[in-house]
């Protein structure tokens, strides 16, 4: 299918676009955008384990300002910019070297599915969690966390039943806000996010009463009005409803289970290990998205239950049920990583069989030679 997108938000257009058509002229024309795409993928994953070797449990900005090194929150300004950057000028670079494929659409969202969470990640070191003075609870994070991947998984469930990708308004200023809060917190400190801001609120909760107001009232009323316009046009890709609402079950069936462990896990995995959990609910639904994300560009119907709600639903039972007892973060450090490996590996084997598929390399704007 065609690729087609809409972006209506003024800052993109009037802004952002003008700088990246300026940063496009510069890239060598012998360079293939999916490279552009995966160095700004590997530049947001770097930066998160640097912050994470840092700040592993989230409290380097709270209890024990100054962990984290001026120089590494200057860096994550750097890093999110150019991520940013290069996210937005490969769709650019492949029409301008007439090499638009249906792997680089898969390969940009698909790794945008991932670097959504991974962003959020990163910014929660800013804000360091809870310590009684100031900080976001870990329940916060991960509500705030499934409040962002909820809106990318709205763009995608809109562009499967209409076939236009409405890019949400939410994307440039998130990026904004974040390379200026990286810069705040390196230029100033992590105290400025320790003093209320206005009337007693800090930055930390303005920013959540921001992101909650952008979604439930901006954003997933205009994929609900999108959708409803597309049908009124008879554009509509499902006739059925059955059909349209198929790709969220398993999204929703992935984020009841992984709250049912967070409300009822014994040890209270969470607040023991946000970081491990945290991370595993990103890949997760980075994998389930991947799956619609096909199955919109292939026309294709998307199974009914994802593969991996069935290993999540028995760790979840195993843990609830107090089978696993003090092995709980055991079994979510073994299952976090199985579950990172499948993901990875999934990735190199769709982006394999895709390359081979349309004849074309995918670091490289060579040929493929006929077999």
């Amino acid at each position: 299918s065609q690729y087609s997108a809409v972006d209506t938000n003024p800052l993109s257009v009037y802004i952002m676009q003008p700088i990246w058509n300026k940063i496009i002229k510069i890239v060598p024309l012998w360079i293939a955008p999916n490279l552009l795409t995966f160095s700004g993928f590997v530049m947001i994953l770097f930066n998160y384990f640097l912050i994470s070797f840092y700040d592993w449990d989230y409290t380097a900005s709270g209890t024990s300002p100054g962990l984290v090194p001026t120089w590494v929150w200057l860096f994550s300004a750097f890093t999110t910019f150019c991520a940013y950057a290069l996210d937005s000028i490969d769709g650019k670079h492949a029409r301008r070297t007439q090499s638009s494929t249906p792997l680089g659409e898969l390969f940009d969202h698909g790794l945008d599915s991932w670097a959504t969470s991974i962003f959020v990640l990163s910014f929660f070191s800013v804000c360091s969690r809870d310590n009684g003075k100031t900080g976001v609870s870990v329940y916060t994070m991960y509500i705030y966390l499934s409040i962002v991947l909820f809106n990318f998984m709205c763009s995608h469930w809109e562009k499967y039943n209409t076939g236009v990708l409405f890019l949400p308004w939410g994307y440039d200023i998130s990026q904004v806000v974040l390379i200026a809060a990286y810069l705040l917190t390196g230029t100033v400190g992590v105290e400025v996010w320790q003093k209320p801001l206005l009337f007693g609120y800090y930055i930390t909760d303005v920013l959540v009463i921001l992101l909650i107001v952008f979604s439930l009232f901006l954003s997933f009323p205009q994929t609900l009005y999108n959708i409803h316009r597309a049908h009124l046009k008879k554009t509509l890709k499902n006739d059925s409803l059955y059909e349209g609402l198929l790709p969220l079950v398993s999204p929703l069936l992935l984020f009841i289970l992984l709250t049912v462990w967070v409300v009822l896990s014994p040890s209270n995995i969470l607040a023991k290990q946000p970081r491990l959990f945290l991370w595993m609910v990103g890949v997760a639904f980075s994998n389930v998205i991947c799956k619609v994300i096909i199955c919109q560009m292939s026309s294709t119907r998307p199974e009914l239950f994802h593969w991996f709600l069935f290993p999540l639903a028995l760790v979840v039972y195993a843990a609830i049920s107090g089978l696993l007892g003090r092995m709980e973060e055991a079994v979510l450090a073994v299952f976090t990583i199985l579950v990172t490996a499948a993901h990875v590996h999934y990735g190199v084997c769709v982006g394999r069989q895709l390359s081979e598929h349309l004849n074309i390399y995918i670091f490289s704007l060579k040929k493929r030679v006929q077999e």
